[in-house]
Parts: structure tokens; sequence; C-alpha cells
């Protein structure tokens, strides 16, 4: 049991640096869209099309549908902004060898050839 033990704190602490520098850019690209989906709303609110700050404010509660449209724009923005930088953290890394299907196969056919 002790070797087991010994063996997961080992990895623990092999990936620990990773996690937390994934966590802090997945938190730090979650500020960014809360930023924008925030300044979306006010100048939304702000600009009024089609009369949406008076419709908001001609409610009893107007705190609800401002809070039910930031919230849908949190979600929409912030995974947007998080799903973007984990997509983008690859993009330095480029190989030797081409990437891409039948394009691969042709260059590799036209090298023996």
């Amino acid at each position: 049991m002790a070797i087991g033990f010994v063996m997961r704190d080992r990895t623990q602490e092999d990936f620990s640096g990773l996690e937390m520098s994934l966590a802090r850019m997945l938190a730090i690209n979650l500020g960014i869209g809360v930023a924008v989906a925030v300044l979306l709303v006010g100048g939304l609110l702000l600009l009024n099309p089609g009369g949406l700050r008076d419709l908001i404010l001609a409610d009893r509660s107007p705190l609800v549908p401002i809070g039910l449209l930031l919230g849908g724009f949190i979600v929409t923005f912030a995974s947007t902004a998080m799903g973007t930088a984990i997509m983008a953290m690859g993009a330095g890394e480029r190989d030797d060898e081409p990437h891409g299907g039948l394009r691969v196969v042709k260059q590799r056919a036209a090298r023996k050839s």
C-alpha cells in the first residue's frame, strides 16, 4: 500500500505546475469573457435597441431580466474565451511532418517518385 501512495504523490508533484498554470489561464480567460459580457449588456442597455431598456425597466423587478441576459452573455463569451485559449495552446508547436490527410499521402508519394 505504501508504494501506491508514493507513486500517486509523485504523479501529483509532476503535474502540479501544469494544473496550476492551466487553472490560472482559464481563470484569466473567464475574467475576460465576463468583462466582455458586462460591457455588451451595458452597451445594449445604453443604446436601447428596439426599446429593450425601456421594456426591462418597466418590469416590476428589472434585475431578473438583466440577470438572465447577463448570465446568457457570460456563459457565451466566457466559454468562447476559455475555449479559444485552450485551442491556441499548441499553436506555436510545429512539426516537420505535415498534417492533413490526403495531402500528406500525396506529398509522400511525390517524394518517392
